[in-house]
């Protein structure tokens, strides 16, 4: 079984091009399901039996583990199963029959335009640091990028008021932003007299990781005063949640935002639904 998760990975890197994380959810994942079949004797994907899964994904609830995580878990064991018969090593998929926790949708949670306009207003752009700051933060509001997608960004990606988004599984998309990124994007690079590829760049040259991004968001939420946690998850959803509001095509996000299926942007609509009802309520 670990031989068969190895070649699994491998086979994921390199044909289908998903990213770093992607591949370290489905490693601890699935670690843990050989974990679970070789304490039950099962040492070979030819002993695994479609009960045998079943006990591994009862356990997973007895554990408390929620039933997103439990489909997450799910998911990769039916990958790693159809791989294995795609690559002749089964006859037959022992996951494909074994149904998922029912899912209920989490609406995510998001920010109003009022907070949006703080934070983006709360770096200090006489500084190096703070028109990076400000670039990043504009520039993120502006296309919804995810987080890996914002800090990987390369200046061969950046045009006048459109980027080439290099998304997951290396599926490129084109993604238009406003003056007002441009503005701020273009006054950081004027900054720059390195010959670095990377569009942002840390105080000591390096190419920004999430991590620092992320810190310095948290940074500026506190100066802007909003009270609620904020990621840079939270900012992709203000913004395919305020462009719903105003009425852009729900097509037109989807394109934006990279989503291969059209459910996944859906969610956003209830979001937006539930704010205009709010607002209705308020005035």
């Amino acid at each position: 079984m670990d031989s068969a998760v190895e070649g699994f990975l491998v086979w994921c890197r390199a044909e289908r091009g998903l990213s770093e994380n992607t591949l370290d959810g489905y490693d601890r994942d699935l670690r843990g399901l050989v974990s679970h079949l070789n304490e039950c004797g099962l040492m070979r994907p030819q002993d695994v039996n479609p009960s045998d899964l079943s006990s591994w994904l009862v356990s997973l609830r007895a554990r408390g583990l929620a039933p997103s995580s439990i489909a997450r878990h799910r998911v990769a064991m039916r990958q790693l199963f159809k791989f294995l018969v795609d690559e002749r090593v089964l006859e037959v998929n022992p996951a494909e029959l074994i149904s998922a926790p029912k899912v209920g949708r989490k609406l995510p949670s998001t920010l109003n335009e009022d907070e949006v306009s703080a934070i983006l207003a709360a770096p200090n752009t006489s500084t190096v640091l703070g028109l990076r700051d400000a670039a990043m933060l504009e520039l993120l509001y502006a296309t919804g990028l995810r987080v890996s997608e914002l800090v990987g960004l390369q200046r061969s990606q950046w045009h006048d008021g459109w980027i080439v988004v290099a998304g997951k599984g290396g599926k490129e998309r084109l993604v238009p932003y406003g003056d007002r990124a441009f503005a701020r994007v273009r006054a950081y690079m004027a900054t720059r007299t390195d010959m670095q590829p990377a569009m942002f760049l840390s105080n000591r040259g390096a190419a920004m990781s999430r991590q620092n991004f992320w810190t310095r968001l948290k940074h500026y939420t506190r100066l802007a005063g909003v009270k609620r946690p904020v990621s840079p998850h939270t900012l992709r959803h203000a913004f395919a949640t305020h462009l719903l509001i105003h009425g852009a095509d729900l097509r037109a996000v989807q394109a934006m935002l990279g989503h291969s299926d059209i459910s996944t942007t859906e969610i956003y609509t209830h979001v937006a639904k539930e704010r205009l009802r709010a607002l209705h309520e308020a005035h």
